[in-house]
This record gives C-alpha cells, sequence and structure tokens, in this order.
C-alpha cells in the first residue's frame, strides 16, 4: 500500500488542527498558506473526515474548522482508512503459497499497528530528530 497524497495531506490537515486545539476554528486556508498547499485540494479531503466524525466544521466570519474528539483518540489509522480505504499492502488470495500469504498478512497487520497505535496527539506533538528540544550526543 502505498499513501497518496490525500493521506499525507490529511494528516497535515488534522496535524495542524491538533496544534491550534483550544485556540477556535482554523480555515483551511491558513493551513493551506502554512504548509504550501492547494486550498481547493484540503477542501475536498475535509469533508470525508467531516462526515467521518473527526472534525467540525464552524460557520461565519472567524469559522473554519475543529477536532471532533480529543487528538489523543484519534489515530493515524483513522485518518488514512478514511481517506485512503483499507490498510492492504496487497490483496492477500487464499490460493497464494502459505509462506507468500503469511508475509503479505504479516506486513498488512505492522503497518496497522504503526498506525492504530500512533495518536494525532503523538504527531501533532512530535519531538524527533531536528526539534529544537531533542538532545545531542556526541561520541
Amino acid at each position: 500500500m502505498k499513501i497518496s497524497t490525500k493521506g499525507r495531506y490529511g494528516l497535515t490537515i488534522m496535524m495542524a488542527l491538533a496544534k491550534k486545539h483550544g485556540e477556535g476554528p482554523t480555515a483551511l486556508k491558513v493551513i493551506a498558506k502554512e504548509h504550501s498547499l492547494s486550498e481547493h485540494y484540503l477542501e475536498q479531503l475535509i469533508s470525508p473526515l467531516r462526515n467521518a466524525g473527526l472534525v467540525k466544521s464552524i460557520r461565519g466570519a472567524y469559522g473554519g474548522y475543529i477536532l471532533a474528539k480529543e487528538a489523543k483518540t484519534i489515530t493515524a489509522g483513522d485518518i488514512i482508512r478514511v481517506l485512503e480505504g483499507p490498510i492492504s499492502p496487497v490483496e492477500v488470495l487464499e490460493d497464494e503459497e502459505p509462506a507468500k500469504r503469511d508475509l503479505w498478512i504479516r506486513i498488512r497487520d505492522a503497518v496497522k499497528d504503526v498506525l492504530d497505535h500512533t495518536t494525532l496527539d503523538d504527531l501533532a506533538n512530535y519531538e524527533g530528530e531536528g526539534s529544537q528540544d531533542s538532545y545531542m550526543f556526541y561520541i
């Protein structure tokens, strides 16, 4: 399975909303500008996220979008499934050699495990390599 721009940009939208949680609604125009993305494309992605109950839209002059749930209860898997469909690198066929079939199932399960155990809160607050708050070790 290859994650398309739908999944990647969907995660970008959701991470931006998580980072701005508590600050009120965020317009897609702001997210598009901050990340150099097409506002029109983000508008196409927000609808399925709203229909899935992951975001809420707020109307009005100061409207935009907010998370419908706490970021710690939304997983990367939730977002990817809404935008990309089922998570499977290949369709597993019953008549396939058992060793190959087992390999595909293990790969699928590993990907699902990572996506389903990585919350939006984890992604929004990630401080990995390149973060100014990360530690530097020299040998």
